[in-house]
Order: structure tokens, then sequence, then C-alpha cells
């Protein structure tokens, strides 16, 4: 098993929370991924969400830390390997770029945050959920 910190990114616009379908595991998800070697999270969250969708965005708050395996933070990929993941999700504002599938996404759609598909990741339904709280603290998980 391998640690490896992780973050997404909680875009919401009056459209909705902004959700991809995953490549890995035809899931909807958050945009997000891993934090390469020598990049900040924030640094990390601007390319992931740039390579997924197209969007350039700024954080605008930490809305939680989660690294509970009870909450799906451990994940066993197809190919065997299985990764803990200890994620920073940010709330995030747009600031520029157009709407379009990368590499690793099948689709991009607006959801409303109070309906979200049931092929949902389970830990992103938690992170959307924290967001909308609105409280100044993060959660940490």
């Amino acid at each position: 098993m391998v640690v490896r910190p992780g973050v997404s990114a909680i875009i919401l616009t009056p459209e909705g929370v902004l959700l991809q379908r995953r490549s890995d595991n035809n899931l909807w998800g958050l945009p997000g991924g891993s934090v390469e070697p020598g990049e900040s999270v924030v640094e990390a969250l601007v390319r992931e969400v740039r390579e997924e969708t197209g969007l350039e965005v700024a954080a605008t708050r930490l809305v939680g830390v989660y690294s509970a395996p009870a909450l799906g933070q451990v994940v066993t990929y197809p190919d065997g390997n299985v990764i803990h993941y200890v994620s920073s999700s940010f709330e995030c504002r747009i600031v520029g770029g157009e709407l379009v599938c990368g590499e690793e996404s099948l689709e991009l759609r607006w959801y409303d945050p109070r309906r979200l598909p049931t092929d949902i990741v389970a830990m992103h339904r938690v992170r959307i959920e924290d967001a909308l709280v609105r409280q100044t603290e993060a959660f940490v998980r």
C-alpha cells in the first residue's frame, strides 16, 4: 500500500456542482487527483482541474482533509495497486478556460448538489455535503 496526497475541487455555480464521469471507474466524481512530487496542493488542484475539465480555477476555501479508510480513502485499482489517499478538498471558483473533457473524463455535467447521481464516488458525496455546510473551519475526516 502506498500513501498518496490528493486533491479535489468543489466547483459550485448557479448551475450546480461540476462532476466528471471518471474514465478509471466510470463513476461520477469531483475533478482532482494526486499531488505530484514538487507540487503544492494548490498547484496540483489547478493542474488536475485544467487537465480534466479545461477550466482554470482558484481555490477559495479548504473544505476538508480526508483520510479515513471508512470513507473510501483506501482504493484498490483494477491493476492491483492499493492507494491510501490523504485528500484535501477545496471549494473553487472558475477564473478562465472552457469546459471540455480531458483524457480522464468521459463526461462533464453540472448537478444540483442536493440531487447527486446515485453512481457517484462515495467519498465525494461526503465532501460535497461538507461544502454545503459552509462552516469556516475545515472538516477533518
